[in-house]
């Protein structure tokens, strides 16, 4: 095997994995997982303006 058919091979090789990663990132099992790890950072926000709002009524009494 002489080093172009090497080369082919291996360009085939990345051009199927990369269509492969492309299907697994777009295809909707995955979905729900990424749209839930986006919105991450949302929740903690949420029970940080919890924890302050519960202080703020305890300062209050």
């Amino acid at each position: 095997m002489d080093y172009g058919t090497f080369r082919g091979i291996f360009t085939l090789v990345l051009l199927v994995l990369f269509i492969v990663i492309v299907l697994w990132a777009y295809s909707k099992r995955s979905k729900r997982r990424f749209d839930d790890a986006a919105n991450a950072i949302f929740e903690d926000e949420k029970v940080h303006h919890n924890t302050l709002g519960d202080q703020e009524k305890e300062s209050e009494k």
